[in-house]
């Protein structure tokens, strides 16, 4: 693997259909070894997992991460909070956004970057019901599309 190779660990699609994501941000996590190492054998979930800004820094909740097998004694909780790793300025930019009505802060992935673990969260906006009905009825569309291109080009 090269310095700029990303492999996925775990991706967060629920995110993209609950939530407008504005923005995004890669930020570090505070990891312990065996963590580490579950990781690697791509033991994550981030589906129920969220993020809070508290005391100026960024905690991840729920983050899951499953106890390393061979790890015993030194396997960390699993849902244990996760401090995430970003610059002073980034943080502030986001407590500001937050502070506004109806945002909030997601995980959307977790990766390898390199030998680095990054997770990249987003700054969201809830969806209401009829925004997810939308989004439902344009993905029909598109797939309805692309079924008739594909059976008008094998004739």
């Amino acid at each position: 693997m090269g310095k700029d190779s990303v492999k996925i660990i775990a991706n967060n699609k629920k995110a993209y259909h609950d939530y407008f994501i504005e923005e995004t941000y890669e930020a570090g996590i505070s990891l312990h070894g065996t963590e580490v190492k579950s990781l690697r054998m791509g033991k994550c979930s981030v589906k129920e997992s969220f993020i809070r800004i508290e005391n100026g820094e960024v905690i991840a909740y729920g983050l899951h991460i499953s106890p390393y097998e061979k790890g015993n004694i030194f396997n960390r909780d699993p849902l244990r909070p996760k401090k995430l790793l970003l610059h002073r300025s980034e943080i502030n930019k986001i407590s500001g956004k937050i502070s506004e009505k109806g945002y909030t802060l997601v995980p959307l992935k977790v990766y390898f970057k390199g030998s680095l673990i990054k997770v990249e969260i987003g700054l969201a906006k809830g969806k209401k019901l009829y925004d997810k009905r939308q989004d439902i009825a344009k993905k029909d569309q598109r797939r309805e599309a692309e079924r008739s291109f594909k059976v008008s080009n094998l004739y």
